[in-house]
């Protein structure tokens, strides 16, 4: 991949030394500057032209968000946000996930250095995916923003006895939140299991529940699957498909994390194999690794109709790739068409074959 330039910008002098640090030791990383503010920032993504910026959220001089709207607009480039675990952290990050950041960390709440440590290996991670992500030009979304949305017809649906799955972890939370805002009030039931930290999943259903005609909740045990409803994986929790008699419901586990991720949209999509078998459609959206793919191959082994995104319309290609070279997708679809299939493809029960 050769060395990633990376930019770090932080009021905080401990957490720029930190990143420099951390980051180093990533052979494909360099670290080739750091900014206390936005104004030095600019200068020095002029100066240095980094390929990745990491930008805490809460500065002084300009806040974090109004920096990056003014980049996208400007000089639209890949940004992880360093971000807190408050409320006010999670609504500035998700905000900042719609301006077009490509994805966030979060800082320790306690003890910095041992706990910067402890999300090292994530940030390399994340800085890598975002080295090879697709960032949007911010402007060009501004300018469809003014177009109303073309809702879905409730005709599209044949049968309400089926389950979606919906699975994505980077560039997912606008991708999931594109699906679900067009969906018709008597959709299908839908899971979600999106990678993000706990306290983020809440305020991120509870922003996905304001913009849709679906009620969308974060997932607590036991919750029953109903049409016209979406679960989303609370973080730090696997939620699975579990049915008694004609019920369908959820349970929600801190089982260990598999593919290193807790919720982990393989463990989503082979309940919901078990469970649901051909009554099902799967959908795996934008997202860096391979969590999903196994799950999605159970899937459409069992007959469920099985969907993933493409590479033109994802941020990261890395979850829909690895699902179509196991041969587990039905389809390929740009993002802007997956609702319309989800709910064409709703599986007909007296049908044979679920594709």
């Amino acid at each position: 991949m050769g060395n990633i330039r990376v930019l770090t910008v932080d009021d905080s002098a401990l957490m720029r030394q930190l990143l420099a640090s951390l980051l180093s030791r990533d052979a494909d990383i360099e670290v080739v500057g750091a900014a206390p503010d936005p104004y030095i920032a600019r200068e020095k993504i002029k100066a240095l032209d980094p390929d990745v910026l990491t930008l805490d959220v809460e500065m002084p001089k300009m806040d974090g968000l109004t920096f990056l709207e003014k980049l996208m607009r400007g000089h639209p480039m890949p940004v992880v946000m360093v971000s807190s675990l408050t409320e006010a952290g999670c609504e500035t990050t998700l905000r900042a996930l719609e301006l077009g950041a490509v994805d966030f960390i979060t800082k320790p709440k306690i003890d910095l250095r041992e706990g910067m440590e402890d999300v090292a290996q994530d940030l390399i991670a994340k800085i890598k995916a975002a080295a090879r992500a697709t960032v949007r030009p911010r402007q060009a979304a501004a300018s469809n923003e003014p177009m109303p949305r073309k809702l879905l017809e409730s005709a599209m649906i044949k049968t309400t006895d089926t389950i979606i799955a919906i699975g994505s972890s980077t560039g997912g939370t606008e991708a999931v939140k594109e699906v679900l805002e067009v969906l018709p009030a008597n959709t299908p039931p839908i899971l979600i299991t999106q990678h993000m930290p706990e306290r983020f999943t809440k305020t991120w259903a509870d922003r996905l529940n304001s913009l849709s005609r679906i009620s969308v909740k974060e997932a607590q045990d036991g919750d029953s699957v109903l049409p016209g409803h979406a679960l989303v994986a609370p973080g730090s929790y696997h939620m699975t498909l579990v049915r008694s008699g004609a019920r369908y419901s959820v349970k929600i586990n801190q089982d260990p994390p598999v593919n290193r991720h807790r919720p982990s949209v393989d463990v989503m999509f082979d309940s919901v194999a078990r469970v649901a078998g051909r009554n099902a459609v799967g959908v795996i959206l934008t997202g860096m690794g391979g969590d999903g793919a196994k799950g999605m191959l159970a899937m459409k082994q069992v007959g469920a109709h099985t969907i993933a995104q493409d590479e033109a319309s994802c941020v990261v290609f890395g979850m829909p790739k690895e699902a179509i070279k196991l041969g587990a997708v039905d389809k390929v679809l740009p993002l802007s068409a997956i609702a319309a299939s989800m709910l064409v493809r709703v599986s007909d029960p007296s049908q044979n074959g679920g594709s």
